[in-house]
């Protein structure tokens, strides 16, 4: 039984599979996006979105930290530089996952990991910070004087009111 072991192995001792998803890591933040096996990237993202997290933060301890477990000083400058900007007024969910279906040498179902910050088709226009002060109001509110609804209604109620002085005159 497999109880609590959440790790994914991916078929491979420790120190193999902590060299490769550093290195998936490294390629992820120098290319924005990588094409690798499903297990891959799903093991990926669990592995790059806490240091992509920590990047927020720019201080050198943070630094330390994500130094330790990328080994790249390259991929540390582009992730505490532009890819901070970018992902700063985001809570979380990093990276998006798009199946693309078997490979063909082996049959191994194939999937592209990006960063979601750096899609021009999907992001358009949501790389920036959204204000806070935009959120809709779905119980309505007072009424503004401006507002076009009301003028609407009393227009209506001000060409009515004519006719029934006009019908109760008769």
């Amino acid at each position: 039984m497999r109880h609590g072991d959440k790790i994914k192995n991916l078929s491979r001792t420790a120190s193999h599979r902590k060299a490769l998803l550093s290195n998936l890591a490294i390629q992820l933040i120098t290319h924005k996006k990588i094409v690798t096996t499903l297990a891959k990237a799903k093991a990926l993202r669990t592995y790059v979105e806490p240091l992509i997290t920590k990047a927020k933060e720019n201080t050198t301890h943070q630094r330390r930290i994500v130094f330790s477990h990328l080994q790249d000083k390259a991929a540390i400058t582009e992730l505490f530089g532009p890819i901070a900007e970018k992902i700063a007024g985001r809570p979380g969910g990093y990276t998006r996952i798009i199946k693309l279906g078997a490979r063909v040498g082996d049959n191994a179902e194939t999937a592209l990991i990006e960063l979601v910050d750096y899609n021009e088709i999907y992001g358009k226009g949501k790389g920036e910070v959204k204000e806070a002060g935009k959120k809709t109001r779905r119980a309505g509110g007072r009424k503004k004087a401006g507002d076009t609804r009301t003028e609407a209604t009393e227009t209506t109620k001000t060409a009515e009111e004519p006719k029934t002085e006009e019908k109760a005159a008769e």
